[in-house]
């Protein structure tokens, strides 16, 4: 009996170290803003596509030029799914009727 116990806890501290260990493992992720400038009065169409420097950048095939030759929102979202990077987000800003809409679009890749 003296010996079934301490092996008994011994195996239990084991198993929950052993789940602890595996549920630790968090996903990193690369994230990327991508800036999109629409015409004003609700036309949708795109004035510009603007990406700045960023690290997310470093070392992947898509690059900022690429990025910014694109016409459309449309062609931005095909875009980023074939280079596997997943959309997260998306928020704009609208100052005034006749301004343009900045439209910030998160995407993410897992590293």
């Amino acid at each position: 009996m003296k010996t079934i116990i301490p092996r008994v806890v011994c195996c239990l501290v084991f198993l929950l170290i052993t789940t602890t260990v595996v549920s630790q493992d968090i996903p990193k992720y690369d994230y990327l803003e991508i800036i999109v400038i629409q015409k004003a009065n609700n036309s949708g169409r795109v004035k510009r596509i603007k990406v700045q420097e960023q690290k997310s950048l470093e070392g992947k095939q898509i690059t900022i030029k690429q990025l910014e030759d694109l016409e459309g929102t449309s062609d931005l979202l095909n875009y980023m799914n074939t280079a596997n990077w997943e959309f997260v987000d998306r928020q704009s800003i609208v100052s005034e009727e006749n301004d343009p809409v900045w439209m910030s679009y998160i995407f993410r890749k897992r590293k």
